[in-house]
Parts: C-alpha cells; structure tokens; sequence
C-alpha cells in the first residue's frame, strides 16, 4: 500500500471511531425524548430547551476557537506542542473560571429575572457545565493531535452513558425515594418532582465525570502560558470563533426568540417545548447527514485530484438526495406510531416533522455544494453564506412565529437552508464549478414530496393493515423506480 493511501486508510477509520461517540450520543439524546417528554410537561422542556440553546452558543464562545489553533500551531515549526496546548488549557480555564464565578455571584438574579426564581442552584450547574466541558474541549483535541481515538471516543461514550444513567435514576428512582425520605439532602439539588432540573442535573454529573477522566493528563500539562505563544493562538483562534458564532445562532436563535416574540409568559415555554419535541422526531435525517459528513468530508479531499472528481461529486449529491427521500417518506408514512415516542401533550407538534426533515436535507445538501470553497481554499465564504443564513432565519421568525409560534420557526430554518444552498451553488459555479444535475435532484425532490402527499391523501382512511402496506409498497416502488431510471441512464451513457 502506498504511503497516501495508508493516510487515507488511517484517516477514515479515526474519522468512524471519532463519529461513532457523536453518533452514539446524539443517539441516546434522541432516546430520552421519550422519557422527557412522558414526565415533563411541554413548559418544562421548553425551558431545558432554552438553557441548552444557551449552553450551545456559549461554548462556542468559551473555547474561543482554541481547538483549531491548537491543531494549527501543535503542528508548526518553532512551537513546542506541549506548550501551544498548555497556554490553550491555561487561557480556556481562566475565561471559564471567570464565567462560572459570575454565574455563581448573578445567578440568583438571573433566575428570577428570567422567571425561574428557585432554580438559582441550575445556573450553577450551568456555570460547572460549560467550565468542565470548555476545558475538556481543549483535552479532547489533543487526544486527536496525538491521534488516540479509541481513548477520545472511550472518554466521550463514558461521558454518554453517565448522564444517561443519572437520568434514568433521577426521573425513574427518585421521586419515589424523596417521598420516603423528605429530608435527604439531595433535595438541596434537584427537585422532589420530575422537572428541567433533573436533565440539567444529569449533564452537571457528566462534566464532572469528564472532568475528573481528564485529571491525570491535567496534572502532566500544567496550568502554565507562553506569552508568544498564547498570542499566537489568540490570534489565530478568535477569528474562527466569530466565524463559527452564526452557524450555531442560526440553528438555536429561533430558540431564543420564543422567549421574546411572544406575549404569553407560559404559552412561549410550553410551544417551545412542543417544538423541541416535534424536531427531535427529525433527527433520523440529521443523523444520516452528520455520519455522511463524517465519512464524505476526508473522501473529498482524497478525491481531489482524480480527474473525474468534479462528476463524481455530482453523482454523490444525486445519490444523497434519494437516499434522504427515503427516509423522509419513511418518516411520514409512518409518522403516526413513531409519534408515540412522545408524550401526548407533544405531539400536537408532528405537523412539522416533514418541514425538519427536508430542512436538514437541503443542510446536506449545503455541505456537499460546499465542497467548492474548501477545494478552492476560500473558507472565507462559509462566514458570508452563514450569516446570510442567519439573516433569513431571524427575519422569518421576527416576522411570523408571533403569528405562527413553531411552525415559524420550522419554516425559518428551511427557508434558511434553501438560500444558503442557493448562494453557496451560485457562487461555487464561479470558482469551483462542479457539474451538478440540478434537473434530475429537483425532480427526485420534486416528486417524492407529491408521492408522499398523494398517498398519505389516499392512505388517511383505510384500514391500519392496508394503509401500511400501501405505503411500505410506495416507498418500495419510489425505491425501484430510482434504481432503474440509473441503470438506463448508464446503459445510455455506454
């Protein structure tokens, strides 16, 4: 085997171990929306969906891009590694140190400004949440720099499965031992009764376990800076911080807005939690396109100088849009026994799951068209087409959700997508032209949502038996029809 394809070789099979703890965590995630949604009431979860919005944008903040700058200089001649991840550690832990301290000494007023005055203790754990995870963060990269993903994808599934255990405990086990022992001093941390609390609480035992996995290769690092070094770093990683603030803004801003476009100080709570339900339905799609970022992005630079890499770019856009078909028709054909994973009181918001589902489609079909600037070493072009995907997704939810509430919001992030997708194709023709088939995706798109309204149309009344297998046989036929059209296609092309 030559030298490049062995890299190669090495690259994916880290970047499947590296995916595997994203895939498994945000796997459990998707699990505990039926225990969430069974003991908590939509206003409950919409404000644990308010606090991880904000625990979401802060980290970004926190880590201050520091991750890639360590990659950056670990790598450069004239830096000592062990010195670039020390000022980082150093830099990351002040900066969280400060933030926790504040959440510690304005928490209190925070909570009851924010309306939940009683929860001073889960700004606390906010504050412990986002230090322990902005200082593992900087750990975490450097078990990649040091190329050890079997001990970063251990360390991270560690981290999964205690926060699901503490769930399990807490909303299962819990509320019955507090009603035997009403003095236990764990009530001076959680709730007696299933709560936002508990969830939070459980991802505060996480951290901590994280943290404490970590303690060992602290203790060999140091807390200690270089002035050249840090400001290098600085330098360096703050820019791509501010880069990458608009991307989280645009998935978690319509969020926030919930909080102010709304009149009602429960109704914004409650159809907010409605919401969060209502997408996690989606995250099938989601899924599928984080495993397919996972195993595309290294192919696409291996790739690069094939002569025919240009078509075969093309031809894997195709094939991803039928393959995200499916599993839209296969979500909404079934979409009423997979509700059941909610609560009642939630699903009252399926209605968006088919708007989620296509948005996190044309997500992925954003990162495939956006091959072109990271080819043609134009990174600066993902800031512009985020923020004018932000831009989209602000206006539309100022504008409509206080007249739509969440079905604003799901329209926001697929009106979002549809132009980021637009701009990143339009201009990639200029500098990296690649020879998508945009008549046949449209059509692909195209007649898999009218395949998908026609027989749910037809489907609405007929026996559970006979509307099942209709549809099954439909997603089959959308299936085969697909697969032939290509071959005849090739065939033609002979």
């Amino acid at each position: 085997m030559s030298a490049i394809g062995g890299a190669v070789k090495k690259i994916a099979g880290e970047t499947a171990v590296y995916g595997m703890s994203t895939i498994v965590a945000r796997f459990v995630n998707f699990l505990f929306v039926s225990l969430y949604t069974y003991k908590l009431t939509t206003s409950d979860y919409g404000v644990l969906t308010e606090f991880m919005a904000y625990i979401a944008i802060l980290q970004v903040i926190l880590t201050m891009g520091l991750e890639t700058g360590c990659f950056r200089y670990a790598n450069k001649e004239g830096y000592d590694p062990s010195m670039v991840f020390s000022s980082a550690f150093s830099a990351v832990t002040a900066i969280s140190a400060v933030f926790m301290l504040l959440m510690a000494v304005f928490g209190r007023d925070m909570a009851e400004w924010m309306g939940y005055g009683g929860h001073y203790n889960c700004y606390l754990y906010i504050g412990a949440i986002l230090f322990s995870d902005s200082v593992t963060a900087v750990f975490f990269a450097r078990l990649r720099y040091q190329s050890k993903a079997w001990k970063f994808a251990i360390f991270k599934t560690v981290k999964i499965f205690t926060e699901a255990g503490a769930n399990l405990l807490l909303f299962l086990l819990f509320p019955v031992y507090a009603a035997a022992v009403p003095d236990t001093v764990l009530l001076n941390f959680v709730s007696p009764v299933p709560d936002f609390t508990y969830p939070v609480f459980a991802i505060f035992l996480s951290c901590i376990v994280s943290f404490l996995l970590f303690v060992p290769d602290m203790l060999r690092l140091r807390l200690r800076a270089d002035g050249k070094t840090l400001k290098s770093l600085l330098a360096y990683s703050l820019p791509l911080m501010v880069a990458g603030l608009p991307g989280v803004m645009n998935d978690f801003i319509d969020r926030l807005l919930f909080r102010w476009l709304n009149v009602d100080d429960t109704l914004w709570r409650s159809e907010l939690g409605i919401y969060q339900a209502a997408v996690k339905l989606s995250v099938i799609m989601s899924l599928f396109v984080q495993m397919f970022r996972y195993a595309y992005e290294p192919f696409i630079f291996a790739r690069a100088k094939d002569r025919d890499s240009k078509e075969v770019y093309a031809k894997i856009m195709e094939y991803f849009t039928a393959f995200c078909m499916l599993i839209f028709l296969g979500v909404v054909f079934y979409l009423d026994v997979i509700q059941l994973i909610l609560g009642g009181d939630f699903r009252q918001g399926v209605d968006i799951v088919p708007v989620m589902l296509l948005s996190y489609m044309l997500l992925g079909m954003l990162f495939n068209a956006s091959i072109w600037y990271k080819l043609a070493d134009r990174p600066s072009f993902a800031i512009y087409i985020t923020l004018a995907g932000l831009a989209v997704t602000t206006l539309v939810n100022v504008i409509f959700l206080p007249l739509y509430s969440y079905h604003a919001a799901a329209w926001g992030h697929f009106a979002s997508y549809s132009a980021m997708l637009l701009i990143c194709v339009l201009v990639g023709r200029k500098y990296y032209p690649v020879p998508y088939n945009w008549k046949r995706i449209f059509l692909i798109m195209v007649s898999g949502v009218l395949l998908c309204a026609a027989v749910s149309l037809v489907t609405g009344e007929m026996p559970v038996f006979w509307r099942y297998a209709v549809r099954t046989a439909a997603i089959l036929l959308y299936a085969a029809v697909y697969v032939l059209l290509e071959k005849h296609c090739k065939s033609s092309r002979i």
